[in-house]
């Protein structure tokens, strides 16, 4: 009896350590598709045709390394709500972390200017507002072009490579 008892104790221990020792949380390419995300281009496209109009995505990206580059259409509630987002991870280094969040002109997020702690020319004329304060670990730049609000995020751990002036090249690079 105690033998059996022993074996069971011992069974249930190397099943539990087993167990645990195989929990890992899902990788990226598992999590993200449960929250909506695909590829870029699947929801750009999703986009597109809610909105009846293109969009133009920048064609440079921050100068940090990123493993994944993910998509997402938000539509929420009648186009109030509705956003584009991409974001650009880094498995390896969650400092590396950009992202992009297009809203439709007519229902832009609006900030205060107490925010911005610098404005910029961009090519097309129009000004981007840097912030480095509405979102406690993101830097942001945000600016409007072809009737869309951009708002770029960048993590504040990189802001030393990803420079406003970055962010302003990247933005610029929409036009080509």
């Amino acid at each position: 009896m105690i033998r059996t008892l022993s074996l069971l104790l011992i069974s249930f221990c190397l099943l539990t350590i087993y167990a645990v020792a195989n929990d890992k949380p899902g990788s990226y390419e598992e999590a993200y598709p449960e929250i909506g995300y695909k590829t870029v281009e699947g929801a750009l496209d999703d986009f597109e045709q809610h909105f009846k109009q293109k969009l133009k995505l920048p064609l440079r990206v921050p100068p940090i390394s990123f493993t994944h580059q993910l998509g997402r259409f938000n539509d929420l509630d009648g186009d109030i709500n509705d956003t584009f987002e991409v974001t650009f991870i880094n498995d390896q280094l969650p400092e590396n972390h950009f992202k992009i969040d297009v809203h439709p002109f007519n229902h832009k997020i609006e900030f205060s200017e107490k925010y911005v702690s610098r404005k910029f020319q961009l090519n097309n004329g129009k000004v981007a507002k840097y912030m480095e304060k509405p979102i406690p670990d993101f830097n942001l730049l945000v600016f409007e072009r072809d009737n869309w609000q951009y708002v770029f995020s960048i993590d504040k751990k990189v802001s030393d490579i990803v420079t406003p002036e970055v962010l302003v090249q990247i933005a610029n690079s929409i036009d080509f």
